[in-house]
């Protein structure tokens, strides 16, 4: 039988309770989850790690997020690696900047730990491989 790789998830994330949130959820979905807690480290974690997506926040420690997306969008080692903003800056203007940082995708916190599954899934499909989706799956469906 085969072994099945586990998609990779780099969150850079300060705040401790979303880092639960978030992590607890993505490996639910089969998801390898790596965390970073500043600029600087997830930088450092995306050149050695090559992880399959990142959950960027914004408002991070040491180096902030728009511009760790920057350096990471520069290095032809981690360009090509998905980055969804994941942040509590809510106006049009900081989507705007998020695209314009080079960010993939965009989300506002407070966001639903399944949206966020699911925009991971839209950018490098199910961790496990599976096809089925975040916004069919697991024990609440109904």
């Amino acid at each position: 039988m085969a072994t099945i790789k586990l998609k990779t998830v780099l969150l850079v994330e300060d705040n401790e309770d979303n880092r639960i949130v978030y992590s607890t959820i993505l490996q639910h979905f089969g998801y390898r989850v790596m965390e970073a807690l500043n600029g600087e480290e997830g930088i450092a974690k995306a050149r050695t790690e090559q992880p399959d997506l990142i959950l960027m926040d914004i408002s991070i420690p040491v180096i902030d997020g728009w511009e760790a997306t920057q350096v990471l969008k520069r290095d032809p080692k981690t360009r090509r690696i998905p980055i969804i903003a994941l942040t509590a800056h809510a106006l049009a203007s900081d989507r705007e900047k998020a695209m314009e940082v080079g960010c993939d995708s965009y989300l506002a916190k407070p966001c639903e730990p399944k949206t966020v599954v699911s925009e991971v899934e839209r950018f490098i499909g199910r961790g496990d491989g599976r096809r089925s989706s975040a916004r069919t799956a697991g024990p609440d469906r109904r």
